[in-house]
This record gives structure tokens, sequence and C-alpha cells, in this order.
């Protein structure tokens, strides 16, 4: 099996989410599908598990290319009609190919890799009686910015920060620890002061946990989920070549779309 069964009601709404992002990206002929799907279960967590208050806490989307997956959460919550995914990256919409603040629902316009984890903290300093989450991939971790948000985080004692890095292990170009390697990524952030949680970010269980622990740290908290480009389509997974996908073809479209179905 392509998705490995849990007993959380979540595997069912990241299930029909894939659908979704699936359907969005093929007919508005391209978009970040590999990141999108490793990163869905993330969001999918934060959003629907009545861990988090959107309408008091923030979620930032750093990486801001995986935008498909926070659409269609964004859209099954009824922050916009789920009639707007049929838009998706076409001129004059909303929802273009990076998130921006246009988006009921968004604060952040993404811009750069690694802007958005700064953004985030300047966030949480502003509103400490609130969480502030940011998504971050592991790649971003290339970028020198995310360490002095890192640094400033901890010197301002930013408990209620929570960085989630989808960590999928590829980039446009290959292979992270090919083209940048991040080394032990935990022990940097243990040693730059914050509490850091490895987990399965497939696995609402620990997703869950992991959330509800860093609710209760005097410290900025670091969740390192271990994901899979192109998670729950099998010729997608672990394939740089799906990073981005231009008009994927039909017999491609509905192999996928029947894998997602039949899971």
């Amino acid at each position: 099996m392509i998705f490995s069964r849990s007993a959380s009601p979540l595997e069912k709404i990241s299930q029909e989410l894939r659908i979704d992002l699936l359907d969005m990206i093929y007919r508005s002929g391209g978009g970040h599908i590999g990141g999108s799907l490793s990163s869905l279960d993330l969001i999918t967590t934060a959003y629907f598990s009545d861990i988090f208050n959107f309408k008091k806490d923030h979620f930032i989307l750093s990486a801001g290319h995986l935008c498909p997956s926070l659409y269609v959460v964004l859209a099954r919550l009824g922050f916009f009609h789920k009639k707007t995914l049929a838009t998706y990256s076409s001129f004059g919409s909303i929802l273009q190919g990076h998130v921006s603040s246009g988006v009921p629902g968004v604060e952040y316009s993404s811009g750069s890799l690694g802007q958005g984890l700064s953004f985030a903290c300047g966030l949480a300093l502003g509103d400490k009686n609130n969480r502030t989450i940011c998504l971050t991939s592991d790649g971003e971790h290339q970028e020198g910015q995310i360490w002095e948000a890192v640094l400033f985080a901890k010197k301002y004692k930013l408990g209620n920060l929570i960085n989630i890095v989808d960590y999928n292990g590829y980039q446009i170009d290959g292979k992270t620890s090919d083209i940048m390697p991040l080394g032990n990524l935990a022990a940097k952030y243990v040693q730059f002061g914050w509490t850091v949680t490895a987990v399965d970010g497939h696995d609402f269980n620990q997703l869950q946990n992991a959330y509800k622990k860093a609710q209760n740290s005097d410290y900025p908290n670091c969740i390192i989920a271990k994901t899979v480009l192109g998670k729950g389509i099998s010729f997608m997974e672990n394939n740089c070549q799906y990073h981005d996908v231009k008009n994927l073809p039909e017999n491609l479209f509905h192999k996928a779309l029947l894998e997602l179905k039949t899971t």
C-alpha cells in the first residue's frame, strides 16, 4: 500500500485533500506537486486537529511554492469557495504559484526561501498570547536568513513559535544531501537553544503529539518531520522530477487519481 494506515480520522481528510490537490494542479497545467504532497499532512494536522485556533493563532508558509497544500486545506475549511481552486495559477486569480496575503486566511506573502521564519518571529514576538506556526523546508535551511531567525527566536524567548520542517530530502535539482548537506539539523537547533522533536511527517498521532508538546515549551520549538516527496502517488514518490510538474499527461493523472482513490 502507498499509504500506511492509521487510526486517525485525519487520514481520510488527507486522502480527500490529496485528490483535490492533484486535480487542481493537473487542470491548471502545472505546479509544485512533490513538496505539496509531502507537506500536506503537516498542514492538515495543524488545521484539523483542534490543537490550534486559527481565528487567533498564526500559520506562515515560508516555503511559499508549497501553497497548493495550503490552498486545498483553506478551501475545505471555507475560507474561500472550493470552485476557486479551479483558477489556480491563472491570470487574475488569488491563488497563484506562490502564496500571498491576498488569499483569505493567509497573512504572509512569500518571497525568496528563508524569509518566512523571520516574519513568523515578528508575529510571535508581537503576539505572545497566541501561537505562530511556520512551515519551512529542509532545502530552505541552506539559506542564511533562516539561521538569523533561529538566533532571534532564542534571544527573545519565543516559546510560542513552532517551526515545522518538511524534511523530504529533495529540492529542485536533486537530493538535498548531494547539493548542500545539512548535517544533523536537530543537533543544530538544540545548539541554538530550541526544543526539538523529530517525527514521521505522515503519522498523524506523532504530529498531534508534537504540536501539543510544543504548546507547553518555554523555548522556541522545531518539529523536524521526515516526509516523502510526492507522498501518496507511487511514481512521484522520492522522484525530484516531480518537484515541479508541467502539463501532467492525462494517463498519468488518471493513474495517480486511481491510486489515491483506492488506498
